[in-house]
């Protein structure tokens, strides 16, 4: 059996995958289970020389403070940038121009792990109140073979939140890419072989819905990290539950993700931010900005601003340098947009981009035209259900409180973001604060959008998902505490 993938824009087959039997599936994971015994035995320090090269290739290690300097950096990953972006835009569509940043965003997010490796996986000590003739420490071990299931829509970052901080940490990984993007994952393993690691301990696998179903269930997987939607991470939950040995799972699954503009914030600024964090890579970030909510002296103001920049994009051929608004993955998901935005407008919303400004979105293909919509409420999918589209719903409020409201009234819980004056207003800092208190996400912004911070804690809660990714907790949950317990004096 086998699984083919199919450019958006063209709609034509562009590359097919083999799926392994049982059979080989099983030795892929034997392997696995292999080459971690001996990796766990590699010190930390030759683990980061591999994982270094990944970034910096075979030019002379440096520290990290002045890694970060460097404006070029000719490594192993990078050195793949020009295929990875054609490759990218020609499985799921998106624009050319903005590949490139991806490149850009898997360097620095594993950067930042290699320079939190050395801390986040050290021994905690108890000298201070260890006893005479006793020490004690709590070590952080390995879990085993670590299952990465990973999405088409940002395919490298998302897979690198895991595969580094879990090869780092002494574990084997089996990276399972999208049949959206497979390409993907044998291009970051072919990165990481070439700065030496061990061809067992990162393996590729494409896999049908049965296979995911029997490997997940393999007793040697021990964890398996998870991004997709909500329906598929209850499965992914389910079939880890019900195989053997408790293993653990972390789950990135949706968002209906809420921005808030208070009374005083910058409006050009604002605006302009958020039809970017709106429509960029045609909205299918699980942190797109899906839904506005502005308080009631500004909507009118900030509605013209938005559609005025929203007018200005281009929907097109991807490939092309001047097109910034490709097309959405499929047809199906294509249909299940224009029909929630059909559905808004029979039920009152109002829609604000003429279509004829992109004449490229047409019924039977995957370019959906962006659409901001007013008149909206939460009586409509479109302001409760996830999109994953270029479109997005604003609404008006009287104050704090009421966005408030509306920002958690949703069953999901990834990001929210606050826009507010607070450089030169310490109150509208303090309302920020109290707000992002009150607000059930997993990630608060002031003033920004739709952006991972590899030091920050990458966590959701509702249905966004459970476990964590990125900062020094991402290294927490692919390992285990292993408590040590020394009596040394016996006489």
């Amino acid at each position: 059996m086998s699984q083919i993938t199919i450019s958006p824009h063209t709609l034509a087959n562009y590359v097919t995958r083999n799926y392994p039997s049982v059979q080989e599936l099983e030795v892929i994971v034997e392997r696995a289970h292999s080459a971690q015994t001996l990796w766990a035995e590699v010190s930390l320090d030759d683990r980061i020389v591999i994982a270094e090269k990944f970034v910096v290739g075979r030019q002379r290690r440096k520290q990290l403070e002045d890694l970060l300097k460097c404006t070029f950096l000719k490594e192993e990953f990078q050195k793949l940038s020009d295929e990875v972006a054609t490759t990218l835009t020609a499985q799921m569509g998106r624009p050319i121009k903005q590949s490139p940043g991806e490149v850009r965003g898997t360097v620095e997010r594993a950067k930042y792990m290699i320079s939190i490796a050395r801390s986040s996986l050290a021994d905690v000590e108890l000298k201070d109140t260890d006893k005479p003739g006793f020490r004690r420490f709590i070590k952080r071990v390995p879990l085993g073979v670590v299952l990465v299931i990973a999405p088409w829509n940002y395919p490298y970052l998302t897979s690198i939140n895991s595969v580094l901080p879990a090869i780092l940490a002494g574990n084997s990984v089996i990276l399972k890419p999208s049949p959206q993007t497979p390409l993907t994952g044998e291009l970051l393993r072919k990165a990481f072989i070439a700065a030496g690691l061990p061809e067992d301990l990162l393996q590729v696998v494409h896999l049908s819905p049965e296979l995911a179903e029997a490997i997940i269930k393999n007793p040697l997987i021990k964890f398996v990290s998870f991004t997709g939607s909500v329906a598929t991470g209850h499965l992914v939950a389910k079939e880890a539950t019900l195989s053997s040995g408790f293993k653990g799972v972390a789950l990135e699954l949706g968002g209906k993700d809420a921005a808030y503009v208070r009374e005083d914030a910058d409006l050009d600024y604002t605006a302009a931010e958020l039809v970017d964090g709106a429509f960029f890579n045609s909205g299918q970030s699980c942190c797109a900005i899906e839904r506005i909510y502005v308080h009631q002296s500004k909507y009118d103001d900030f509605v013209k601003k938005f559609v005025e920049i929203a007018k200005t994009y281009k929907l097109g051929d991807p490939t092309k340098e001047d097109v910034n608004l490709g097309p959405v993955v499929t047809v199906g998901s294509a249909d299940k947009i224009r029909k929630q935005v059909q559905d808004a407008v029979k039920a009152g919303a109002k829609t604000l981009l003429p279509e004829d400004l992109f004449p490229a979105a047409k019924e039977g293909t995957a370019f959906v035209a962006p659409q901001v919509l007013v008149d909206v409420d939460h009586n409509m999918d479109v302001m409760t259900e996830e999109t994953f589209g270029p479109i997005v719903g604003i609404m008006k409020v009287s104050d704090d409180k009421e966005a408030l409201h509306l920002m958690n009234d949703s069953k999901y819980g990834l990001t929210a973001s606050v826009w507010t004056n607070a450089d030169s207003d310490s109150k509208s800092e303090e309302a920020f604060l109290k707000l992002s208190d009150g607000l059930d996400v997993g990630t608060v912004f002031l003033n920004r959008c739709d952006y991972l911070d590899p030091a920050l804690a990458w966590t959701g809660s509702k249905d966004s998902g459970r476990g964590v990714s990125l900062s020094k907790f991402g290294y927490d949950q692919l390992t285990r505490p292993k408590s040590v317990h020394m009596k040394i004096k016996t006489s």
